[in-house]
Formats: structure tokens, sequence, C-alpha cells
């Protein structure tokens, strides 16, 4: 009561002051009444009034400004208000069969290490295979390590990861818990996730003692030829790591957090160190056997891992992946091929334009002719007005149209682009194929980002057909093998199968669809 009062008073007195006439230099003050009344105290009041009024404004403006303050301060909300209610507004409100998905189960959290010691190179990994279905794989830990294990660079502002709300937001936003299993509705089922947690789980026992993969995966001490079609790639040492360790971003698992924090981290850092530094190229992965394809499939992994973790120390071998992606391109012809500088080609510059997306998305610095030069290239092999895409020049290739537009939406394209309108309708009505990985890869993506009734009749027949072929007996379970048409599977084996599937099963969270309303995906620097 004695602060309303003073409240009170307090803007009387304001208004008082505001009011009341001012007195001119000639005019005296009225006489002072001595009267018994005036000394009665219900005067009181009425002399408090008399006294404000002589008061100076500037006095009284301060006096009303401090308890309008002190009211702000009394109705503050108390600290952690805030982030209960963005928590409440996050969540969708819906139960269904996915609700399961978002729960961790604490006995399945894994101990924290905070040593900074780096894995040597010559020094077995341990595997992290914990007695847990296959679908709580990805679930399993939801720990941070603060320590960096690489080193001191500069982060990134924004968290890419940051979950504000079950169907918006840019780039890998989709991977987090609460997200993905949100963005699975569109399209995913228990299933498919399942059959993410089974593969991830077949990579993870494949791993190389030096914390890389081998696209012979039967060199695996773990496997030893346990598993059938192994791939010819043996030496492309540096893009089946990376193809490997892409399912494992997807599903929102890295070194810092997650069940395959180890698995992740000793990836990451055969990658690094197997990175060659070059002070005017930047930092290539490239290697005869792998070429180019090599480079670009790192840059995606080092790129998306700096975006998701912040680790300070991903930050300069990410940048000097996307430096020597920009030193690579054909000065003339603006494409990507085999080897640094050569006239490009479709398929290589599909993953060398992925791989400057993605370090877009992680704030690096992307150059604007980089972006336009490639833009250039596809004009160079597009048919039909752009609906179409070859390989080396002017053709209809499904794969290479697929990648060709794939590349038109991240550089650019809006949804209401006749080609890329009529170029989706024939990935449409051609449909998923049986074993050709390559194609159902980018062709799902650009059918995921286009989204509606193109979408659903894809994801309806790719979905199905990848939880349905599947291994799920003895050393080969969780992995693939169908290598129909597509030249990748003989090089790459079970181990490219295994990843390109995993990958297309987690479409609906690896990325943010581009054309969705609700979407802040960020476009490329000019």
């Amino acid at each position: 009561m004695a602060e309303e009062q003073a409240n009170n008073d307090a803007a009387e007195a304001a208004a008082s002051a505001e009011t009341a006439p001012q007195a001119s230099p000639e005019t005296k003050p009225a006489p002072e009444d001595k009267s018994p009344q005036s000394q009665q105290p219900g005067r009181s009041r009425t002399s408090v009034r008399n006294a404000l009024r002589q008061m100076p404004s500037w006095l009284v403006s301060m006096v009303l400004h401090m308890v309008i303050l002190l009211g702000l301060a009394l109705w503050s909300l108390p600290p952690g208000i805030t982030d209960e209610l963005r928590q409440l507004i996050v969540s969708s409100g819906e139960n269904d069969e996915f609700d399961d998905l978002e729960e961790l189960d604490d006995d399945l959290l894994e101990d924290i290490d905070i040593t900074t010691d780096v894995v040597a190179m010559d020094t077995p990994i341990e595997q992290e295979t914990p007695e847990i279905s296959p679908a709580e794989e990805m679930e399993a830990a939801a720990v941070q390590v603060e320590l960096s294990e690489f080193g001191l660079e500069h982060a990134p502002k924004n968290d890419l990861l940051a979950s504000i709300g079950a169907f918006t937001g840019k780039g890998l936003e989709g991977r987090g818990s609460r997200s993905r299993a949100a963005m699975l509705r569109q399209g995913g089922s228990k299933g498919s996730e399942k059959a993410v947690g089974a593969a991830l789980k077949w990579l993870a026992a494949h791993q190389m003692p030096d914390g890389g993969w081998n696209f012979n995966h039967a060199a695996c001490p773990q496997c030893n030829g346990a598993c059938r079609n192994a791939g010819s790639g043996a030496q492309a040492r540096r893009g089946a790591t990376a193809m490997a360790l892409l399912p494992f971003l997807g599903a929102g698992q890295t070194h810092k957090e997650g069940n395959y924090k180890q698995t992740v981290k000793g990836g990451l850092y055969f990658l690094v160190q197997s990175m060659k530094m070059d002070p005017r190229k930047g930092g290539s992965m490239y290697e005869p056997a792998g070429s180019m394809y090599s480079h670009g499939l790192g840059s995606i992994t080092l790129c998306e891992a700096y975006a998701m973790t912040h680790d300070k120390g991903l930050h300069m071998p990410a940048q000097a992946a996307i430096n020597f992606i920009c030193y690579a391109q054909d000065p003339v012809g603006g494409g990507w091929r085999y080897t640094a500088r050569q006239p490009g080609d479709t398929s290589v510059v599909g993953w060398q334009i992925m791989a400057l997306k993605s370090g877009h998305m992680a704030y690096l610095n992307v150059p604007g002719r980089t972006v336009t030069m490639a833009s250039r290239f596809l004009d160079s092999v597009q048919a039909n007005g752009g609906s179409h895409y070859g390989y080396v020049s002017p053709a209809a290739g499904p794969a290479t149209t697929a990648i060709g537009l794939l590349c038109r939406m991240y550089l650019g394209w809006k949804k209401d682009n006749p080609a890329l309108q009529k170029g989706v309708k024939w990935l449409s009505q051609a449909g998923p194929s049986p074993g050709n990985m390559y194609y159902n890869y980018y062709a799902t993506q650009v059918m995921r980002h286009w989204e509606g009734e193109e979408w659903e009749k894809w994801n309806a027949v790719m979905r199905d057909q990848l939880v349905n072929s599947q291994a799920t007996a003895g050393h080969e379970a969780g992995s693939w093998f169908m290598a129909v048409g597509d030249h990748g599977g003989s090089v790459g084996g079970r181990l490219y199968c295994t990843s390109m599937a995993t990958m297309i099963l987690e479409v609906y969270y690896r990325h943010m669809p581009i054309y969705r309303k609700q979407s802040t995906e960020e476009e490329f620097p000019e």
C-alpha cells in the first residue's frame, strides 16, 4: 500500500508540475496562512502539494522515472521462465508414433571424456557398440564436451542447430533431436529410423584402426571379409572416410554429441591430419584414387562438423578445404573434374557445389565469383532450356539431370522457374531406380526440396524400397548393396551403397527444404 500511495503521489505531483502556472518575477508570494485550520492534519497533503509545486521540474521528472523503473523491476519475470516458454513453443504438441524418438534414456549416456590428447594415427580406436536397439542408436547421448579436440580458431556467431521451431529454420537445423522427430512426420517412419540406426552401427563396426574407413571394408580387422561386395577403391581412403562420416553427421551425431563421439572424432582426425596445406591453394584432400571426389566429400564433412559443433579447431581446416575448391575450379569453364583446374564434369561439380553450400551454411568465406562461375558451367551442359543436364556437354542423363537441378536449387533458382518445374516433373515420372544409388541420392534431395505431390509419390517408393532391402543377418546386418547401373557401386562397394542409402533415409531432416515458406535459408553470395 505504501508503494501504491507513493506512486500515486509522484504521478499527481508530476501532473501538477506540468499544469501549474509559472509565477512571474513581479508576482509576490501569497501570505502564509497561520490560522489554526492550517495546522490541522487534514491540511498536510495540501502542504506537500504546495512544496512540490515549488520544486524544480527536473527533480520531479527524476523522481517519476525512478518510480517507473522500480515498478518495471518488480514486474519482470524471474530467470528461467523465458527459456521454459521457448521450449513450449518448440514442442509440436502432437502425440503420435514419433514421440518416443524425442526421449533420452539415461542408461545410455556415455562417460564424458574431457581429455585433450589427440588420437594417434596408429592407435586403435575403441568402437562404441552398446547393447541397445537400432532405433535408439541416435538418441543415446546428448552430452557436450566443451574442450576443443583440434585447436583454437574462430567459431561461427550463429547456432545452425538451434531448435527454433518444428518446421522453420535453415540449413542443418532439422538434425536437432526435437526437430528431427518433427521432420520425420513429413515422410519418414519408425522403420526408416530403425534402418538408419542399424546402418550407423554397421558403419562404426567397419572403421579402421587409424580412425578412417576403406571402401575395401574387408580390410577392417573387425570384418576380415565377413561382409561381401568389397569395393575396389582401396586407395581412396579420404573419400571412404568422408562418405562414412556423413551419415553420422546427418543423424546429428558428432564428436561432441551422441552415441558415436569417438567414432566421429577418429574419422575427423584422419581427414584433418591427411590434409595437405598450401598457403596459396588451401587445404587439399585430393588423392589419386579418389581425385576431386574425395576432396568434395571431405569438404562437406568438415564444413558440416564445424557448423554443427562450433569446434574452433575445425574452422581452419574447413575454410582451407573451401579455399582449395575455389583454387581448383576451371578458370575458363567454371567446373571441376578429376584434377585441379581441369575442365569440369557434372558429377564432380555436384559434390563441390554441395561443399560450397555447406561452407556457406557454416558462415565460412565463399567467394561470389566461384559461385557465378559454377553457374556458367551448368549453363554449358544444360539441355531443353535448363530442365535437363549432361555430363560434359548438353544431354538428358537421369543422374546428371538430378545433380544439375539440385545445384540450380542451391544456386538460387526459384520454384516458379519453368525449367526447374519441367525437370522435377521429368524426375517424378521416372521414379526411383531399383539400384542406382547415385541417381537416387541426388533425385531424392531434389524431390524433398520441391515437396508437394511429387515428393510424396517419390518418397513412398524410395523409403520402402530401402527399408525392405537392408541386410538383416550376420555381419552384413544394417548395410546395403544394390549397385545396378551405378559405377560407384563397384568402386565403393558395400560401404558406398550403405552410406548413400542411409543419407537418403535421413533426407527428412538432413537439410531444411529450400522452398518452405518458413525457411530462413540464405542464398549464396553474388
